[in-house]
């Protein structure tokens, strides 16, 4: 596997961990590519039920790599090959868990509202910052967010790129648990190990709880499906 991505499996849970220390596990396309690809392979073995996605103890993602964006133009941008990427999650079968600890922001805490579960350590941090640095959410941070916590509460935090903490992403519905004991990885593969359902159920559900229309507007675009922002 990429050194930018740790991976293993515990009984049928498999933990992909993202490793980019010195870029705070920014997603570079690189990160991308590797992640997504793992969590192809473990999608498409049957002895895998659950999959979680965890940072360091630090930093979960600290966003896009903006540096890899920097001469990149809008259009460029919004149609690279790495925005293949969240329709990959989104067409993963498998229940996705997010472990997160320390910063989950821009597109980091886009990877999180992706995953079917969060779990955070009190460590947490979640935001989309982007409106800060003159762009907006790429990630289908807009559509999660408005459908995870409504949308005048979404509209707050993505046009304040204000940040919050793990207990008010809880108290607002998007973190299922908050733990300060032990690892958060530790917890998430807990929390995924819970997942009892058999497989056809478990794609059913999954697919029940998203949007109808087939996804968020960011895959469609990337589908060619919707019409650009």
């Amino acid at each position: 596997m990429s050194e930018l991505l740790e991976t293993s499996v515990d009984g049928r849970v498999a933990l992909c961990r993202l490793n980019r220390p010195e870029a705070r596990n920014a997603l570079s396309p690189e990160l991308m590519e590797a992640l997504a690809t793992a969590i192809a392979a473990f999608d498409a073995n049957p002895e895998i039920g659950c999959i979680v996605i965890a940072g360091s103890d630090e930093v979960f993602a600290a966003g896009a790599d903006i540096a890899a964006m920097a001469d990149r133009e809008f259009h460029e941008a919004l149609f690279h090959p790495s925005a293949s990427f969240w329709r990959r999650l989104y067409d993963c079968r498998t229940p996705l868990v997010a472990a997160v600890s320390g910063w989950a922001l821009g597109g980091g805490c886009e990877l999180a509202l992706a995953c079917d579960l969060i779990v955070a350590s009190e460590t947490a941090e979640f935001g989309q910052p982007e409106i800060t640095l003159g762009i907006i959410p790429g990630g289908g941070g807009t559509q999660r967010l408005a459908r995870a916590v409504g949308k005048q509460r979404a509209m707050e935090l993505v046009l304040t790129g204000r940040r919050f903490d793990a207990r008010e992403a809880e108290r607002i519905g998007i973190v299922n648990a908050v733990t300060s004991k032990g690892p958060v990885a530790r917890r998430g593969a807990r929390a995924g190990r819970a997942d009892r359902g058999a497989p056809a159920a478990r794609l059913t559900t999954r697919k029940a709880g998203r949007d109808r229309r087939g996804g968020d507007g960011d895959e469609r675009r990337a589908r060619g499906r919707a019409p650009p922002l």
